[in-house]
């Protein structure tokens, strides 16, 4: 049986022994793209760079990074769903191209890992009015021993990446996606991909587009390649269990939840998705909450919150009660090779157990809600659906608690409800992240330079050397910058920030950059969080004596190219963290 750490340390061998570089695991808040909340993948640390800015490492990298995504939440409780899960990458930026990045793809899988050729399959790019039909690939891949049989081409949907509906902009490209055989020897000679016995476990991705704003596409001049495989999905495929809850990184979290609530694991197709959703959610949250995130009502803190209170709400089913912080003990063993998580065990906890308490008297109050909506023995799925939203009720209780008083109920008008606002988050989050992946535009370069004067005139004008960035996010439209700082900012203090940045900006300065070890830029005062996210070499930008930072964003060349510097509102993000927008003239 190959075990977790195993698989990392074969992998990440593997491609240092083909001159790649590893990268350190990177944090789940992403520094250099602002169309998502998390790092949904490991590329999304290299976004200049697959967009052409020279890396500090080289061409060639490799890396295991811890991701989440929330698309599929809904989805979470079967056998290979999950939110939060570790992704093994590799990249060319604008070296190695088709040929090699195969060629690794199944060495790795078919000498590392000894999969034999006969159980895997593969997906390649159907073409279309955009791009040509990938028989490149194909044909690589027919060269190393896949039969064709085993070849399936498919549309965008399936084999583009990203789709045009979770990227308006950026740089894209077809993939080829490989399948593992997960049932008995013989394996069918031919892929059918309506066959749950196929389970994808690696996706070469090919970038050598640019979709533009009006939907055309052109040619990259920097053609890259992604490799990127859930290090869970492989686990499950190679020790040959089917169920992920029931490989390393979740079974002591379902033991747990066994031990606490007195119920088993498989026992019932209830209780065994409500055990998945309970170890998959309040891991995710433990991840998050160590990326310094705490529960709140809007973005990242929202995605928090509604993971823990929806753990909550299925631990009800379990009759588990002020038990997530216990649910959450094995995470740190599973993975005591995260120092972040060792070290932030204590406060996580805590946020952990005040959300759960916070939540438990939501769900009071919402009982006492379903009691008014429910005195005519009827509820409506206008109704139902506010339980649902805003008291936290999954549809099984609301379904339970009509059963047990005698109430009517039509499901159907609920998943109506459902639906209509379903909808219209998937339209509030395209308008959201409508950037893509990564906005490298002029107006967003100006803002990224100016957000880094704009947290030097903070330390100057509030006299406190110790504020840090705790997150940003930068558009055409305006910057936003998360800081440390205990209390709202007067009308005084944001007028003298404002007439500081602009002061540096009329000075024309250079803005350099530089290449050196994170040591060096510490010893030579460059700010950043010096910790295991920087590899050997990190790019550092000056603007005179007055900014010194690590970063590896789009500058400007000159502080005379950002224009006027002005800022718009100044808020609270979260507990001792403030949040300002601006914007450029």
């Amino acid at each position: 049986m190959i075990k977790r750490k195993e698989l990392i340390r074969k992998y990440l061998d593997f491609f240092i022994s083909r001159e790649h570089r590893e990268l350190p695991n990177s944090s789940l808040i992403p520094e250099n793209d602002p169309s998502v909340l998390f790092t949904t993948a490991g590329m999304h640390p290299l976004v200049p760079y697959l967009l052409g800015e020279k890396h500090p490492s080289g061409k060639k990298l490799c890396n295991v990074q811890r991701c989440i995504r929330t698309g599929d939440i809904d989805e979470v409780g079967d056998e290979s769903h999950l939110t939060f899960f570790e992704m093994l990458g590799n990249w060319s930026l604008g070296d190695y191209w088709k040929k090699e990045a195969i060629t690794h793809t199944f060495e790795f899988f078919t000498e590392s890992l000894r999969i034999p050729v006969e159980k895997l399959s593969i997906s390649c790019f159907a073409g279309d009015k955009d791009a040509p039909k990938d028989t490149v690939s194909s044909e690589i891949w027919i060269s190393l021993g896949i039969p064709k049989e085993r070849i399936k081409f498919l549309p965008k949907k399936e084999n583009w990446w990203p789709t045009p509906e979770k990227s308006q902009t950026g740089i894209c490209g077809p993939d080829t996606e490989i399948f593992y055989f997960t049932g008995e020897f013989p394996c069918p000679k031919t892929f059918n991909l309506e066959d749950k016995r196929w389970l994808e476990i690696g996706n070469d991705v090919m970038m050598q587009y640019i979709r533009e704003s009006n939907g055309k596409y052109k040619e990259s001049s920097q053609k890259n390649i992604d490799f990127g495989g859930g290090v869970e999905r492989i686990l499950s495929a190679l020790n040959n269990i089917r169920d992920v809850y029931l490989t390393e990184t979740f079974f002591p979290i379902i033991e747990a939840i066994e031990k606490i609530s007195g119920m088993t694991y498989g026992k019932s197709k209830e209780t065994t998705k409500a055990m998945r959703i309970i170890a998959d959610h309040v891991k995710a949250a433990v991840f998050i909450i160590a990326d310094g995130i705490s529960p709140s009502n809007t973005e990242r803190g929202y995605v928090l919150r509604r993971l823990i209170r929806r753990a909550t709400r299925y631990g009800k089913e379990l009759n588990l009660k002020n038990s997530i912080s216990k649910v959450a003990m094995p995470v740190f063993e599973i993975y005591d090779d995260y120092s972040h998580l060792q070290k932030n065990k204590k406060s996580i906890l805590n946020e952990l157990e005040k959300e759960e308490k916070k939540f438990q008297e939501t769900l009071e109050r919402g009982i006492n809600q379903f009691r008014k909506f429910a005195s005519n023995k009827k509820l409506s799925g206008k109704e139902a659906f506010l339980l649902y939203q805003s008291y936290g009720f999954p549809i099984e209780m609301i379904e339970e608690e009509c059963k047990k008083n005698g109430v009517s109920f039509d499901k159907k008008d609920f998943e109506k409800e459902q639906k209509a606002h379903q909808e219209l988050s998937r339209t509030a989050a395209r308008g959201k992240f409508k950037s893509g992946l990564a906005d490298h535009s002029v107006t967003t370069t100006r803002l990224h330079t100016a957000a880094h004067l704009l947290l030097s005139a903070l330390r100057v004008v509030l006299k406190d050397s110790s504020i840090i960035q705790k997150g940003s996010n930068i558009n055409p439209e305006r910057l936003r910058l998360d800081y440390s700082f205990p209390r709202s900012l007067t009308q005084e203090e944001i007028k003298k920030i404002e007439a500081l940045v602009n002061s540096e900006i009329s000075k024309s300065q250079k803005v350099v950059r530089e290449e050196m070890s994170p040591q060096e830029a510490k010893k030579r005062g460059f700010s950043g969080i010096f910790d295991s996210k920087y590899g050997d070499k990190v790019f550092v930008y000056s603007i005179g004596n007055f900014s010194k930072e690590i970063c590896a964003g789009p500058h400007v060349q000159n502080t005379s190219e950002i224009g006027k510097f002005k800022i718009i509102k100044e808020e609270s993000s979260s507990a001792g963290v403030r949040r300002i927008k601006a914007i450029v003239e």
